[in-house]
């Protein structure tokens, strides 16, 4: 394969394997009739960076970003490449990002499929748009917007560090990452904390034949995508002059 279709394998199935084991625990812990139902939130975090964990692994080849904020962070570091053999340029920067998009997308179609009849068993529309993308538990934009520029900030400022130490921990350090920003900064937002595993969700939502699905709150939306772009941006230039 070339250059751009092994981003794009890779990307595309690193992230969808993240979000549909992501959007799967929470589908397991909100929605009638599961095993995990009711189960407490501790389960989600840790179910969400599992899914880090496994989704890294993936897409291992192409050094694993599974998030435009992670695509950006390196985009404005002094690297010459993405991953061995991927240079950073035009073409291979919008492959990624175009990849992770479609790969938010998939993961999550493939979650309702596996949920299918929990969904149509749960009436709460609110619940159910949950299972696939964030909400602020109180709502106010600005702060919205300030919570998720702080929960991308400290994910891309951990992992470049990651990257001037020598431990070898790799995904599973990403993956405690992702458990540490959800139990002590995922409170407001629901810590989205990357626009691919928000946004392609959050479209699939909208075009699957869910049963009394509510509306896709695109009110929201932009601040689960606009916030980790400011974040990554701001964790980049910080840590690049650390």
């Amino acid at each position: 394969m070339g250059i751009v279709e092994t981003i794009l394998v890779h990307e595309i199935a690193g992230t969808a394997f993240l979000t549909l084991l992501g959007c799967g625990v929470v589908a397991n812990v909100l929605l009638n009739k599961t095993n995990g139902n009711g189960s407490d939130g501790i389960v989600i975090f840790f179910g969400w960076g599992l899914a880090v964990f496994c989704g890294v692994y993936v897409a291992y080849d192409t050094g694993a970003h599974l998030n435009p904020a992670v695509t950006l962070g390196l985009l404005i570091g002094p690297a010459k490449e993405y991953a061995e053999g991927i240079p950073i340029n035009l073409v291979t920067t919008v492959t990624y990002l175009v990849a992770e998009f479609i790969g938010g997308f998939l993961g999550a179609v493939v979650c309702y499929l596996a949920y299918k009849k929990q969904y149509d068993d749960t009436e709460d529309s609110a619940l159910k748009l949950a299972t696939f993308s964030t909400a602020p538990t109180i709502r106010s934009y600005a702060w919205n917007l300030i919570s998720e520029i702080i929960g991308t900030f400290v994910l891309i400022f951990v992992i470049i560090m990651f990257g001037h130490t020598p431990s070898g921990l790799g995904p599973l350090a990403v993956a405690l990452l992702v458990v540490s920003i959800g139990a002590s900064l995922g409170g407001p937002t629901g810590y989205a904390i990357n626009p691919a595993r928000d946004l392609g969700p959050r479209i699939a939502h909208a075009v699957l034949p869910i049963q009394n699905k509510g509306p896709n709150d695109w009110r929201y939306a932009w601040v689960p995508v606009v916030g980790p772009v400011i974040g990554s941006a701001m964790a980049a230039l910080f840590a690049y002059a650390y």
